[in-house]
């Protein structure tokens, strides 16, 4: 977890465009994050297994 000041650190405008930091809603996590769905990995798996995003679902063969 992400102590609350790195989430509001990073939600500021940065100086430069390079620096902005993507974090996880979730968790605050910024290390191996998902834009298209804005979550990072274990954030993503937990709702994934719970049916919790539309048109995810386990693989299977």
């Amino acid at each position: 977890m992400a102590t609350t000041a790195q989430v509001v650190k990073s939600n500021k405008k940065p100086k430069f465009s390079t620096r902005i930091v993507r974090r996880c809603w979730r968790c605050g996590r910024k290390h191996a994050y998902m834009r298209k769905f804005e979550l990072c990995r274990i954030c993503f798996r937990e709702l994934a297994n719970r049916g919790e995003i539309p048109g995810i679902r386990k693989a299977s063969w």
